[in-house]
């Protein structure tokens, strides 16, 4: 018998060695686990799978630095969208908001970057092929409008969307930094707002006054909000 004693004896202290290490290795795995969901979750939007603003500007910015000749910056708005909500329920809206997230991000591509600003505000950030001309560019922006005026299927089912789109060209502008980018591309969306096209910033509209980043005048602005 103590032959066979002095063999388990071993074989059980390295069992229990093994077991103490991955007893903290465990939950270290599991807090890093939980660390990197709450981070995750801070970044981007549930609903949609856009990335929450900061995280947006971070990313966005990075690109446009990095292609400076071959990148495209838009702002989406949904048209009616506070209608949409009181005459289909806000199950409705939800759906045509996630839509609005997976359609962007289709069109972005892989390389791009989709941002929730808020409400049904979105910004997409990507990679188009400016040097072979506005016909492709435009093309590329007609694709995202049409994208975004197709229907939403609901539990009540299919519901009509339509969005805005402002579009600002880095490489065109001669400007590669995104609060002025997202200054053109608002104006621009506005000034088409509605009508079915896309907008196309030009240098004027990058001068345009701002309240905390947005034009003076539009919707949810601090000076409209207090009034």
């Amino acid at each position: 018998m103590a032959p066979v004693m002095r063999v388990q004896g071993p074989i059980g202290q390295r069992a229990l060695l093994i077991t103490t290490l991955a007893v903290p290795l465990t939950g270290w795995t599991l807090h890093a686990l939980t660390l990197h969901r709450r981070l995750t979750a801070e970044r981007r939007d549930p609903l949609t799978g856009a990335q929450r603003r900061a995280a947006f500007e971070r990313r966005a910015q990075r690109l446009l630095v990095r292609h400076r000749q071959d990148s495209l910056l838009c702002l989406v708005d949904l048209d009616h969208f506070k209608s949409l909500n009181d005459t289909h329920g806000h199950a409705a809206g939800d759906a045509a908001l996630a839509a609005t997230g997976e359609r962007l991000a289709r069109w972005a591509g892989p390389h791009g970057v989709v941002g929730r600003l808020g409400g049904d505000e979105f910004a997409v950030a990507t990679r188009t092929d400016t040097l072979v001309g506005g016909d492709a560019i435009r093309q590329h922006l007609q694709a995202l409008v049409d994208a975004l005026h197709e229907h939403v299927y609901t539990d009540a089912g299919p519901v009509a969307v339509a969005a805005s789109v402002g579009a600002a060209v880095p490489d065109y502008l001669g400007i590669h930094a995104l609060p002025a980018l997202m200054r053109g591309a608002d104006v621009s969306m506005y000034r088409t707002k509605h009508s079915g096209h896309y907008g196309w910033a030009e240098i004027e509209d990058l001068q345009t006054p701002t309240v905390n980043g947005r034009r003076q005048g539009r919707p949810g602005t601090a000076l409209e909000r207090a009034a």
